[in-house]
């Protein structure tokens, strides 16, 4: 049996956060190994860490003695929320989901190392819980495409904009696969305007390669292996419109900020994050791929800030020659020119722990 099939038979376990959020987790490699929990974009889930068609993190991870944690956030297309249940903020995955996820995983393993490896707005949530000082102890982190610094081309900015004001309250949220959509839909017109840009004959394809009508690349298209260019419709699901008020909000900061200003109920969490920074606690990597056009250069002006504003935190930066951002973890080369970075970072901090 691969790696990745024994993931996906793997234990599911699930659980629920402090706002009544049903979330879940898998977990796969040595029993005894540091555990390193892995979190997803937005849009996704966490099987962008379990390709079974190629080499993937968990595989890789596996190898080099690491115990994988996966976990589908509320923003996970493997769970209802995107589409069916209550609109939420970034700040409910830093607040609710990610101690809850944390605080499960040491419940299982003990004192053991815990690393956390995140991609996109998984990362940008991570960012805020940890300068919320929700995360303390993490052994390191590694935060690929965007951390602290959120920063976009104009014309996503736009789009973010127009999308959030003129589409927010007629349409609640957008479907990445077409077959949900179809010839005969109210969304119908909305999905081919969206869906325009691109070569590829296959519109869910075009929509999120293009970042859902956002303009801005989410991956390098020839770096997929066909088998998962055949099943982007099932990898991607919808994207709430909710979010989008609060994305631009971050974006317009260049800072990661809290939405939930006059609501105690986020009081842990900082009104920037930037603005504590000083309570990261443990190394951190900055991974971005050269042709980022989710994030443009939003890392390398992270290491840039935090170098100059928080000498005392341990980070560093790291480039990805010909990369986009998704096709980091779901390109078919990553294995060799993306995850050894990770595994050096883990091992080399590791080391200094023992």
């Amino acid at each position: 049996m691969t790696r990745s099939a024994e993931l996906a038979g793997g234990e599911v376990i699930s659980f629920r956060t402090d706002d009544g959020v049903d979330l879940e987790l898998r977990r796969v490699g040595p029993a005894d190994g540091p555990a390193v929990l892995l979190v997803h974009g937005h849009g996704v889930s966490s099987e962008m860490f379990a390709l079974p068609e190629i080499r993937n993190v968990t595989d890789v991870l596996a190898d080099a003695g690491y115990q994988s944690w996966l976990l589908d956030w509320r923003g996970s297309s493997r769970l209802p929320h995107n589409a069916s249940g209550h609109p939420y903020t970034f700040d409910d995955v830093a607040l609710y989901d990610l101690p809850a996820t944390v605080a499960r995983i040491r419940a299982e393993i003990g004192d053991r190392p815990l690393f956390v490896v995140a991609h996109c707005i998984g990362a940008l949530a991570l960012s805020l819980s940890m300068t919320g000082g929700l995360l303390p102890g993490l052994a390191g982190v590694v935060a690929q495409g965007v951390f602290l610094t959120p920063k976009v081309s104009t014309s996503a900015r736009v789009r973010v904009l127009l999308g959030s004001e003129l589409l927010g309250s007629r349409v609640s949220h957008i479907e990445s696969d077409f077959r949900k959509v179809g010839l005969w839909n109210r969304r119908t017109l909305l999905y081919a305007a969206l869906s325009r840009k691109g070569d590829c004959p296959d519109p869910t394809c075009r929509m999120v390669h293009h970042g859902w009508g956002m303009g801005a690349k989410l991956f390098e298209h020839d770096h997929l292996d066909a088998r998962t260019h055949d099943r982007i419709a099932d990898l991607f699901g919808p994207i709430p419109l909710s979010v989008l008020p609060h994305l631009r909000q971050m974006e317009l900061a260049h800072a990661v900020v809290r939405w939930n200003v006059d609501d105690e109920r986020y009081a842990a969490l900082p009104e920037n994050a930037l603005d504590r920074a000083d309570r990261i606690d443990c190394p951190v990597l900055l991974l971005a791929g050269s042709r980022n056009e989710a994030w443009l250069d939003s890392n390398k002006l992270c290491y840039e800030v935090l170098s100059a504003r928080n000498p005392g935190v341990d980070v560093r930066y790291t480039e990805i020659p010909s990369y986009g951002h998704l096709d980091t973890f779901i390109g078919r080369g990553a294995a060799l020119d993306v995850f050894g970075h990770i595994v050096d970072f883990l091992d080399e901090t590791s080391a200094r722990l023992a």
